[in-house]
């Protein structure tokens, strides 16, 4: 039986897979890997214009693996768990430290749409006159835009792998006409990727964003599914502000009870609820001091 558009916009599973051959082939030049991450942005596009994708939700689970990215490239140990207790255990008062300042760049550059004013928002420590001219550094086709990007901060400040991933990703995001900044290119690059140049630096980023692709599309498809049942279980809720808090799980990667908009005990059932109804996760593994997620 045929599938009508509206079932394509209610069933998650429906969500169009890339090609095998864009997953598998590796270019050796740059025309070839031009091609590729065209046709994987091409199809991205696709997979984001669906109006069931939780978009919010997605850049941010996305912004984890950028930030976690982004600590393997300075050299630091912390990875996605230290990076989500770094920003949501956070007290009134408390320092998030190296980590937990990447993380929340990453979480500011997505949460409004992409601008050279939200930018400069996500990367305080950045002399706001500088970000225009390193984003009009970028010339060209998009990818080649966002390559230019790269190596234009990173000539100019070499050990700020995350501004420079940040301001590239968002030249990116621009050129494909994205609304809000979607990090790609952290996760998909390499170390040593970061060191090169010209044509070899466009080629690593066009191989990054293939990748990444990859990763975004199977991400898109798990959080859209879980999202869905999310909404599904809502009406069984019966706690004031349930509504409210359901909102918050949609939108965020991590979740801490002591933000939901209710006492901290009926924030702590309502998570234990929403877990044995399958609709969230508990993401740490511990019995104190929980984060939660769908």
């Amino acid at each position: 039986m045929p599938y009508h558009r509206s079932d394509l916009l209610s069933d998650p599973d429906l969500l169009p897979r890339l090609p095998i051959w864009a997953t598998v082939e590796r270019a050796e030049n740059i025309e070839d890997a031009a091609f590729l991450s065209g046709a994987a942005l091409s199809h991205l596009q696709g997979v984001l214009e669906r109006k069931d994708v939780p978009q919010a939700l997605l850049r941010d689970r996305l912004a984890l693996r950028a930030a976690e990215a982004c600590m393997v490239f300075s050299g630091r140990p912390e990875r996605a768990g230290d990076l989500r207790d770094a920003v949501h255990l956070m007290r009134p008062g408390d320092l998030p430290g190296p980590a937990g300042e990447t993380y929340l760049a990453w979480r500011r550059a997505v949460e409004r749409p992409v601008s050279v004013k939200a930018l400069g928002r996500a990367l305080p420590a950045i002399d706001a006159d500088q970000i225009a001219p390193w984003l009009d550094a970028g010339q060209g086709a998009a990818m080649t835009r966002a390559a230019m990007v790269l190596e234009a901060v990173l000539a100019d400040a070499p050990r700020a792998e995350g501004p420079a991933l940040i301001l590239a990703d968002g030249a990116l995001s621009q050129a494909l006409g994205w609304e809000c900044l979607l990090p790609l290119l952290a996760a998909g690059l390499k170390r040593a990727d970061l060191k090169k140049q010209g044509e070899d630096l466009r080629l690593a980023c066009h191989r990054a964003v293939v990748a990444s692709t990859i990763e975004a599309v199977r991400l898109a498809k798990e959080v859209t599914r879980r999202a869905a049942h999310l909404k599904s279980v809502a009406p069984k809720l019966r706690a004031k502000a349930a509504a409210e808090a359901v909102e918050m799980f949609l939108t965020r990667d991590a979740v801490a009870p002591a933000v939901l908009p209710m006492p901290d005990r009926a924030a702590r059932r309502l998570c234990d609820r929403l877990v044995d109804l399958g609709a969230i996760r508990e993401l740490t593994g511990r019995e104190t001091f929980r984060l939660y997620g769908v």
